[in-house]
């Protein structure tokens, strides 16, 4: 994985706008969950990239304090083997003098070489600071934004529960209300009322049997009146040609 892919990976997933993408999604459990594998997987990757990028840091810094510890010495010693050198001259021994200083010409040689390679890795050792201290800065918000993700997976199954408990009560209340038709104590009141009317039924049927037979008696009594009255009349009407004979 290189600098590049892992700053545009961290960069993009730093930036997303977590809560346009789960408010966006058909699915936002299923979003969020995608999301959390996302990060965590994103995020271990990360770690162990900067874990190796310090770790050539590190190895970038050791070396560089070598090279200035290493220049330091060879100064020493190129000093140590200049002042030999004037010592030797000074006691007209010129030969040996010539030597130390020759000496401190390779201690002085090596001196700058060491010099040099400090100074020049200067520049990639700050580089590479910055680039860790980015690093870790974006590692610490793509962890901030996982824990952003976990939060927002708790919320939603926390209100997923509630949903559900919500939608059983109101099951259970609908199941239980009498103004419901379809509830079960709705069709028993329904079944009730229809007894009810069958039992009033029967009961107005039979009452209307029970006048029909009443009525058919008055009828009677009404037609034996009259037959009584129209005997009545023939029987008067014989007196009354008996008494004109």
């Amino acid at each position: 994985m290189t600098k590049q892919s892992i700053f545009g990976r961290i960069s993009t997933l730093v930036k997303a706008n977590i809560n346009s993408m789960i408010d966006s999604a058909e699915d936002p459990q299923k979003m969020i969950d995608q999301l959390v594998r996302d990060y965590t997987n994103n995020v271990a990757d990360a770690e162990a990239a900067i874990a190796e990028t310090i770790g050539n840091l590190r190895l970038l810094e050791r070396d560089h304090e070598e090279d200035v510890q290493s220049a330091t010495n060879w100064g020493n010693k190129a000093l140590a083997a200049s002042r030999k050198a004037d010592e030797l001259r000074g006691s007209g021994d010129i030969a040996d003098a010539d030597k130390f200083d020759s000496l401190a010409k390779i201690a002085l040689q090596r001196q700058i070489s060491s010099e040099r390679e400090a100074t020049g890795a200067e520049p990639t050792i700050a580089a590479q600071t910055e680039v860790v201290d980015k690093l870790k800065s974006g590692l610490n918000g793509m962890k901030d934004k996982l824990g952003e993700l976990k939060a927002k997976r708790s919320e939603l199954l926390a209100r997923a529960k509630v949903a559900e408990a919500q939608t059983k009560v109101q099951d259970a209340v609908s199941s239980i209300n009498v103004l419901d038709p379809t509830s079960e104590l709705g069709r028993f009141e329904d079944k009730v009322r229809r007894q009810e009317a069958l039992a009033q039924g029967k009961v107005e049927l039979a009452a209307s049997s029970l006048d029909a037979q009443f009525e058919s008696l008055e009828d009677l009594g009404e037609l034996t009146e009259v037959e009584a009255r129209l005997a009545e009349l023939k029987a008067g009407g014989r007196t009354q040609s008996q008494l004109e004979s």
